[in-house]
């Protein structure tokens, strides 16, 4: 019997489910305004029922993979935004996250950026190294070394500097009114720390003991997305086992992006329960004790697709920031609704992330705002780059960090 040659190609093996979850779509279009690329690009393949009917046609074998193909399917964002006004209710995660589980033995595996940017652990590890020499100014003198056209000097060029420490009083130990552990996640670890801060700072301005978990540890979120299946689950398994050993019952999470992951995947059979931070918060009987400062500013929220589409929870985000006194908080239009970070999208597809972005900053700039709230990290640090050009650069917060700055009770 002939061997078959080494640099042969790997042929894709779909998920039998795939035909089936794709004939769920009755093809009405109901979906098609909402989705990001469709309005970008206005052709059927960039939409949610031709990546579907994409995916079945790759699954059944009437269509043999190409890199046109391949392509469509990478530039959705999964913001979800079709699955959420679906009439007939179609799975479209599944269905992208399979057909992308699909085609992975096809994809070249030496590509740095499924390497890097899929690989939690690899991902914030680059975010560390990018902090420290952004830190040092060396970052930027780096990245001119390379060619213009190099995947590592597109990326020095989106690693922002991480947020500075907010400066919060420790509370002393004492009675607690319960455990509860808060997410650090991978990225969030390096680029949200002053949002985990304020989160410990609130929770324990409520009388909570909050356990966090080992930085680096990931939802899965990254590798699921990307198809990565067996790396998705033994992320989920590692903070799985994290999440066991806090001691919690419930696991708060700040990042929008992770909520999804966290709660129907890592936290699944543990016993946990997983919850948005804000929503915990805003009902808590004991918020009522607390008191804010007066902050005369106007705010922009914009919400993300995983807060809208996944996390739930936007009216507690509303409540909570009301409680700031004379602070005016100005919602964001809801569309178009992706901002265009979508986990490592803004690295992978800096072109229509770039394009996507520009329309929520337009739609920020034409309210004036004296600071911009948005609550996932990825899309933090996309807006944040944005706006770091502008000549008088709105500072990109997470409202829980609004929230503890503006905290006035004193430690007991």
């Amino acid at each position: 019997m002939d061997s078959m040659p080494a640099n042969a190609p790997v042929m894709p093996a779909f998920d039998a489910r795939l035909p089936a979850l794709a004939d769920q779509c009755v093809m009405c279009g109901l979906c098609l305004p909402h989705c990001p690329t469709y309005r970008l690009e206005a052709i059927e393949a960039e939409s949610p029922r031709g990546r579907i009917a994409l995916a079945r046609a790759l699954a059944t074998g009437a269509l043999a993979p190409d890199r046109a193909g391949t392509t469509h399917l990478d530039h959705c964002l999964g913001c979800l935004s079709c699955q959420k006004v679906c009439p007939s209710q179609v799975r479209y995660d599944e269905i992208l996250v399979l057909a992308r589980a699909g085609l992975a033995a096809s994809r070249p595996a030496g590509a740095p950026r499924r390497r890097w940017l899929h690989d939690p652990r690899r991902l914030a590890l680059l975010a560390r190294l990018g902090a420290a020499l952004r830190a040092e100014r060396w970052l930027p003198r780096l990245a001119r070394l390379l060619p213009e056209t190099s995947f590592w000097r597109r990326l020095a060029a989106r690693l922002p500097a991480p947020p500075r420490p907010l400066r919060l009083p420790r509370r002393p130990g004492g009675a607690a009114r319960g455990r509860v552990a808060l997410f650090r996640g991978c990225v969030a670890d390096v680029y949200d720390r002053d949002t985990l801060a304020a989160a410990r700072h609130l929770l324990e301005a409520l009388g909570y003991d909050v356990a966090e978990t080992p930085g680096s540890r990931c939802c899965g979120a990254l590798p699921r997305h990307a198809g990565d299946l067996a790396a998705a689950r033994r992320a989920a398994q590692a903070t799985r086992e994290a999440l066991r050993a806090s001691g919690a019952e419930v696991v708060l999470v700040a990042a929008s992006g992770c909520l999804g992951d966290l709660r129907d995947e890592a936290a699944a059979g543990s016993g946990l329960r997983v919850a948005d931070v804000h929503a915990f918060i805003a009902a808590d009987p004991a918020l009522a004790s607390l008191r804010f400062r007066p902050l005369a500013q106007r705010a922009a929220l914009h919400l993300p697709c995983t807060q809208v589409n996944v996390a739930g929870a936007t009216a507690a985000i509303a409540a909570l920031l009301a409680r700031i006194p004379e602070l005016t908080v100005l919602p964001l239009p809801e569309q178009p609704r992706c901002c265009g970070a979508a986990g490592s999208y803004f690295l992978e597809h800096p072109d229509l992330a770039d394009r996507l972005r520009e329309q929520k900053l337009d739609q920020a700039r034409t309210l004036a705002p004296d600071l911009l709230l948005t609550t996932n990290v990825g899309c933090r640090i996309h807006l944040g780059n944005g706006l770091h050009a502008d000549a008088a650069a709105v500072p990109v917060l997470h409202p829980l960090a609004l929230l503890a700055r503006q905290l006035d009770n004193a430690p007991s």
